[in-house]
């Protein structure tokens, strides 16, 4: 239910097209979101019943504003441009990619051919994409010995080495006219469109006669040569009547979770595919439509000519505003090509599933061993410890959780001890246990099932002390013990801190060794964080005119010595350190 303070809101709400944005407690922007008719949108986020993503996202509103816009166009627009500003939690975010190679012919008066990752409006041809690099790379290689353009800078007033090679027209020396280069260009394109049996029948016939001659290192040259044809212009299947570049988006839509394949038909053959899975708060149609826009709207990302989308989808708002055709195929083979990509969406996130099923199954299992070997009620919530210092200096202690058997790291907590003895294990153990557990008795939190040290008799010892004779504590707790080669070997536990032997093949055994793994991992890198940040410390220490107040401003800006040796006496002043102080810290740290 919605508070008195947001029914009032929900009540002036217009029912005019729009963005809605969510805020949490903190005022922060968790969900952005467009509409049609604002009132009725933001109305039923608390007036429906939900589940999954929306219900968690639903729980955590504590405050909303709306953007009034004139279309839905507009609306489309302002929700992609909000979201890329804000990141909010709830919405769907792209990761920018690698991408894929396009081998390019640039538009000079002597062209030449490259290997490129960007596309721009630059009147080039750009062939691709191609989902295999090597193999992009050696087909360049390979067009440029047969049907070469331009390879040296031009003009050198004397033939290059290429020429020599016969892999350049010679613009370093004469002015090769431009009906050679169009008709070279011609053959290229006809080559990376598909039309490469003659080329192969040659090189065929080539590695035929070189292997009769015992040139077998020739002979395996012109094998690779065809291998990297196959893998760029060959190994897809043509799956169309016609060259159109085109993208088809499909999706699937259970428990929650959006699943978008996206297929890119180029030359007439599925040249790749991209697959991406997301929790779901709006319609599957909504959705699909913010991932179709910031897919577009990445850096050189390239258009198609065409673009297939699923019923349902705004085929109008997206044409207008990415300016390229958007159908939905009603029959034939864009049909066929649309129902596949919505099949693969249905593979991938069953897939999803059973793989989640099978990981739930385990770290269940897994739990259910630790509580029959101790013979304890629960291990629901686990939580481990583990100690670092070098030579008893910047002693740390570090605490993972898990729950259910998985790690929970928004419970992880790290510990800067201050006794200052990293080599007493005993009174590290003793001050983390008592600043942990004092504070969650205070505070009146759950405690945990189990807890496990990383160590042996002392730290167990150490930790008991003060759960049951200071805080008066009865919470199982175990050893994790660790064998000659630093590996997981049995747990220690009860009265007589007897050793108990797991089934190292055991699910059990298996949960074990990932927290103890997991909790010195947790304390070695806060360790060296700590130490990092001393190191940089002590360094600005020593430069005359840093004094406390300074050194903070700096560590704070900054972070690292790194960014400190390399900002200017400018970006230094800036955090209000005088001229000449600037110039004193650049000068004793270069």
């Amino acid at each position: 239910m919605a508070s008195e303070y947001l029914e009032h809101k929900l009540a002036l709400l217009p029912p005019l097209p729009g963005c809605y944005l969510m805020k949490d407690e903190d005022g922060h922007i968790i969900y952005v979101g467009k509409a049609k008719n604002l009132k009725n949108r933001v109305r039923s986020y608390f007036k429906s019943s939900h589940e999954g993503k929306t219900a968690r996202l639903v729980e955590t509103i504590r405050d909303f504003e709306t953007i009034i816009t004139s279309t839905d166009k507009e609306a489309f627009l302002l929700e992609i441009t909000l979201i890329q500003k804000h990141q909010p939690y709830f919405n769907i975010k792209l990761k920018r990619g690698t991408g894929y190679p396009y081998i390019k012919i640039t538009n000079e008066r002597d062209p030449h051919m490259l290997i490129t990752g960007e596309i721009k409006k630059d009147g080039g041809y750009y062939f691709g994409p191609y989902p295999n690099v090597y193999a992009a790379d050696e087909t360049l290689h390979f067009l440029q010995k047969v049907y070469p353009l331009r390879r040296c800078s031009g003009r050198q007033k004397r033939p290059c080495l290429y020429y020599h090679m016969g892999q350049c027209l010679g613009a370093c020396f004469r002015e090769v006219p431009v009906e050679e280069y169009q008709a070279q260009i011609k053959r290229i394109k006809s080559f990376l469109n598909g039309n490469v049996a003659t080329v192969k029948r040659e090189l065929q016939q080539q590695m035929t006669a070189a292997a009769t001659e015992l040139k077998f290192e020739r002979a395996a040259e012109l094998r690779d040569q065809l291998k990297y044809i196959e893998a760029t212009v060959e190994k897809q299947k043509i799956i169309s009547n016609d060259n159109t570049p085109r993208d088809i988006f499909g999706y699937y839509m259970d428990k929650g979770w959006l699943s978008v394949q996206v297929f890119f038909i180029r030359q007439a053959r599925l040249m790749k595919r991209e697959k991406r899975l997301f929790p779901c708060v709006n319609t599957p149609e909504e959705e699909l439509e913010s991932f179709i826009l910031q897919f577009y709207n990445r850096k050189n990302k390239v258009l198609p000519r065409e673009i297939l989308v699923p019923k349902g989808i705004n085929q109008k708002v997206l044409a207008d505003i990415l300016k390229v055709p958007v159908r939905t195929p009603q029959r034939g083979q864009k049909r066929d090509l649309m129902d596949m990509a919505n099949n693969n969406s249905r593979l991938v996130l069953e897939e999803k599933f059973r793989l989640m099923e099978l990981d739930n199954s385990h770290s269940v299992g897994a739990v259910q061993e630790l509580v029959d070997v101790l013979h304890i009620e629960s291990a629901h919530r686990i939580e481990a410890f583990d100690h670092s210092h070098i030579q008893g200096t910047d002693p740390v202690s570090a605490m993972v959780c898990y729950i259910d058997g998985k790690p929970a790291k928004k419970e992880y907590r790290k510990y800067k001890l201050k006794n200052g003895d990293g080599g007493n294990e005993a009174e590290n153990t003793q001050e983390v246990i008592r600043r942990r557990y004092s504070r969650l008795l205070k505070e009146g939190r759950d405690l945990p099932d189990l807890i496990l040290m990383d160590g042996g008799e002392i730290e167990l010892h150490a930790a008991k002390e003060v759960l049951e004779d200071e805080l008066d504590i009865d919470i199982p707790i175990a050893g994790m013990v660790k064998n000659q080669h630093h590996k997981t070997a049995s747990l220690m536990f009860g009265p007589q801190d007897k050793k108990l032997d797991l089934d190292p093949k055991s699910e059990g055994f298996y949960l074990l060794q990932r927290i103890q793994d997991e909790v010195h991992r947790f304390a070695i890198t806060f360790h060296r964080q700590l130490r990092g940040k001393h190191s940089l410390s002590s360094q600005l220490d020593v430069i005359q005119g840093v004094g406390p107040k300074t050194r903070t401003k700096l560590l704070k800006e900054f972070g690292s010595l790194k960014k400190i040796k390399l900002a200017s006496v400018p970006e230094l002043q800036k955090i209000g350190i005088s001229k000449t102080v600037a110039q004193t810290i650049k000068l004793s740290l270069q």
